[in-house]
């Protein structure tokens, strides 16, 4: 799996796993039963992605982690909070997924370019993102 399918499936798995269970279908009457598995189906649907509140997920993460991580403007942040290797190689690598054409090095440019096409990758593929950490 990508670097980047790691960090979504890591956000939006956090999403779906936030969803209130199904209610218990009441056995009274069949006409009954049948609008309560309705309703029930209904409530089960997974969350659409484009209903995924990236900034309100990655906030409750932080504030469980333990430790101060800057995840709005750290890549290495951003990744520790969500349990993926931080390490120069698997950046490089999220670099090169995303189509980053400078440097592999490391770098605070490199960096920063890659928090933010990751915060645009995540709003492209349906999740909400506040603009700021688009821009």
């Amino acid at each position: 799996m990508s670097i980047f399918g790691k960090i979504k499936d890591a956000i939006f798995g956090k999403a779906q796993a936030a969803e209130p269970a199904a209610p218990a279908p009441n056995p009274i009457g069949s006409a009954l039963d049948a609008a309560t598995s309705a309703m029930a189906a209904a409530a089960a649907a997974p969350t659409a992605i484009s209903d995924v509140d990236v900034e309100t997920i990655l906030s409750a993460e932080a504030a469980k982690a333990g430790q101060a991580l800057n995840w709005r403007t750290s890549i290495v942040d951003l990744m520790k909070l969500l349990g993926i290797d931080s390490s120069l190689d698997n950046r490089k690598e999220l670099a090169t997924e995303l189509g980053y054409t400078g440097a592999l090095d490391g770098s605070a440019e490199m960096n920063i370019w890659l928090h933010k096409a990751v915060m645009r990758e995540l709003a492209a593929n349906g999740g909400k993102v506040p603009a700021d950490l688009t821009d």
